[in-house]
């Protein structure tokens, strides 16, 4: 199976074929390792096959058995919402060092801030990180109410959602009505993973993701950068003094979105973040004193 999914190059096979027995046999992956001689039955055999033949079509395993991992948490996914990445684990990484390492930010647990999570999708950011900080609140917002139905489904999966408000909407626009955040300058942390592709460079999408992902969080017009420049431009008002902003960009657009953000006058520091893979991943700001 692991070697059927190299040659028709998705990417982690063994992870991929490992996951889809598992489902097969409801079991964890490490079960696989540690009861290797529990033979198959007819009917889960005939269910292996069937999937496998689905995922050798593209069509992501992630999808296929309800669940994907970030940040070493399990994720309910479906087709509403964008599979995690491992990329945009350099935000959740980021702001928890920050957290620990700059007073008045809350310490190790977070105590009193306030995150705002922007194109939320399964809810995996603000999830991830209000597990960590357990003495933060965080209000994610998204366009679509399916992807907020999955996020909700996520948070409660993980003990957070009275911690997590989830408001439907464009972009910062449910931040205006949100009493916490309804007054300027009141988050701690404003984060987002927004549509970056670009028109130019849809046609050469894998067919893994382009046909089966929500289009609506991945594309993001002509030059990739329609939503990023607004939160970019309307971000920074919403976070206090010495607050983050972090976006995750397209790495071929780091540059640009820098410039951006070295262009607003409430901004400073801005910077540059990679991922685990080495590529220029998050663009991070700071909110001027």
């Amino acid at each position: 199976m692991g070697e059927a999914f190299t040659k028709r190059g998705l990417d982690s096979p063994r992870l991929l074929a490992e996951m889809l027995v598992a489902h097969v046999l409801s079991c964890d992956r490490l079960k696989l390792y540690t009861d290797a001689d529990r033979p198959a039955s007819p009917l889960e055999r005939e269910s292996l096959r069937g999937l496998v033949g689905r995922a050798l079509k593209h069509e992501p395993v992630q999808y296929l058995v309800g669940h994907a991992w970030f940040f070493g948490l399990q994720f309910h996914v479906d087709r509403r919402v964008l599979i995690p990445r491992p990329s945009t684990e350099t935000i959740v990484e980021h702001v928890l060092q920050h957290a620990r390492t700059q007073p008045g930010f809350g310490g190790p647990k977070g105590e009193g801030a306030l995150v705002a999570d922007i194109c939320t999708g399964s809810g995996c950011i603000a999830v991830a990180l209000l597990k960590h900080l357990t003495g933060a609140r965080a209000v994610a917002t998204d366009l679509s109410r399916g992807a907020l139905d999955v996020a909700l489904e996520n948070a409660k999966k993980h003990g957070v959602s009275e911690r997590l408000d989830l408001l439907e909407g464009d972009l910062l626009s449910p931040l205006d009505e949100y009493p916490p955040a309804a007054q300027r300058s009141a988050l701690h942390y404003l984060v987002s993973n927004p549509p970056y592709i670009p028109d130019h460079e849809w046609d050469a999408v894998e067919p893994n993701v382009k046909e089966h992902e929500p289009h609506s969080a991945l594309r993001g017009g002509a030059d990739g950068m329609d939503l990023v420049r607004p939160i970019v431009k309307d971000g920074p008002a919403h976070l206090r003094a010495g607050g983050l902003l972090l976006i995750e960009v397209a790495h071929a657009h780091a540059k640009d979105v820098l410039e951006l953000a070295r262009a607003q006058a409430m901004l400073e520091d801005a910077r540059i973040l990679r991922d685990h893979e080495g590529f220029d991943r998050v663009v991070s700001a700071r909110r001027r004193a």
